[in-house]
This record gives C-alpha cells, structure tokens and sequence, in this order.
C-alpha cells in the first residue's frame, strides 16, 4: 500500500488532441500512462493533479475516466486548467455513480486521509498568466484554505495544478497559505518540456516541493508516502 501522485495525463481517447505533437516526450503516452498505472494495486491511492482529459465535457471525458477506472487504485482528482469538463461534486459524482466508475473521486474544496496525512488540494493560480485576474486567486487560496481547515491536526500533502513558485515567478498568497498550515510536501503540475528546466524543487521555509508532470515523470506515477 502506498500513495503516488502525477499530473498532466491530457487523455484524449474521445477527444481528437493527442499530445504526440509536442515532441518525443509524448510518444505513446496513452500506452505509457496504462504501463505506469498497471504497476499499482487495489490497495495504492493515486492524486491526479489536473489537466487529466482533454474532453470538454463530462460526457466526451467518459472514455477517459473508464480507461482510468480499469487500474485499481483509488484515485483523486485535482482540477487543472484543461479539465473543461469539471462541474459540481453534485454532477460529478452523480455521472460516476451512472457509469458505474468506483476508482475515482474528487479532491476540491475538501480533503481527504491516507493513513496518518491530510491529502488537500486546488488548481492553484498565478497572476503572471493574467495579471488582472486577482478575484480568481482569491477563490483558489480560499479553496486551499478549506481543503487545509479540513485536514485538522493531520500532518499535509498538498497537491496543486499550477506551480506556486518556479525560476523568476512565486505566488506569494499561495505560499504564505502553505505556511500558515505547515504544509510539509506541495506537489504541482502543469510545467512541460522547456518549461521543465525552471522547475523548483526542495525544501523552503518547512514546505518541500516537487515537479509531478506526466512527461517529467516518464508517465510513471510517482511514490509520495508508503
């Protein structure tokens, strides 16, 4: 038993934007994402840190939920900025529940526990992709500022979409928010290809963070906690 993570799957079995476009990273990746996810068991929780389909709505993401309902694992979704087909828990659950997908849920507005850790999580922000946009920020911090509230006394692993920090840009209002909790692992997504080289990782301040993208990660889902 154990918990891994990884973002940016951008499956696209229904939808017609395969990722094979962006280069040699993405060759076969349907294929390499169903190797990596075959590695893990019943007992094996995975977060799913947005940017998971390309359909733009829940009914074009069917066949991309059920591809991924076919492993094992318990799974946790984040919303990332691609997932135009994220709607409320309410519809999100409900459509679940009518096509008979049991391996998926979501982590939003909420958290949820692996044995001793609180797993909390939101898409995230950053005001360097619209500088204007603070009234979306002010909601992503209060939606991790609800996840967090939840974890109570539980030590926290965070999972982001967006990175709150990486060469030449921070989100100050998210990194303070990981503070004020004690958050002790932040993972992002979200970076690909050349982006990858300004990636931070390691500690700061009591936080360590961590790059999860599919195509940093080689498709294979990385371990977080055992």
């Amino acid at each position: 038993m154990a918990l891994y993570a990884i973002g940016d799957l951008h499956l696209s079995l229904t939808a017609n934007k395969p990722m094979e476009v962006f280069g040699p990273a993405w060759e076969n990746y349907t294929e390499r994402i169903a190797e990596g996810l075959g590695a893990l068991t019943e007992e094996d929780v995975l977060v799913l840190a947005g940017d998971t389909s390309w359909g733009m709505s829940l009914a074009e993401a069917e066949a991309d939920f059920k591809f991924l309902d076919r492993f094992p694992c318990k799974k946790y979704l984040v919303k990332g900025n691609h997932d135009y087909w994220w709607t409320t828990a309410a519809k999100l659950h409900r459509f679940f529940d009518e096509k008979g997908i049991r391996t998926l849920d979501i982590l939003h507005n909420n958290c949820v526990f692996y044995k001793d850790r609180a797993l909390c999580g939101t898409r995230g922000w950053f005001l360097e992709e619209d500088p204007h946009n603070v009234k979306v920020l002010n909601r992503e911090v209060g939606r991790l500022e609800t996840s967090l509230k939840a974890a109570g006394e539980k030590p926290v692993l965070c999972f982001l979409h967006y990175p709150p920090l990486y060469q030449g840009y921070e989100c100050p209002e998210i990194l303070e928010t990981l503070a004020k909790y004690r958050v002790s692992l932040c993972c992002y997504g979200h970076l690909h290809g050349h982006a990858i080289r300004r990636r931070l990782e390691g500690r700061r301040g009591e936080t360590d963070f961590s790059l999860i993208s599919a195509d940093y990660l080689g498709f294979v889902p990385k371990k977080i906690w055992d």
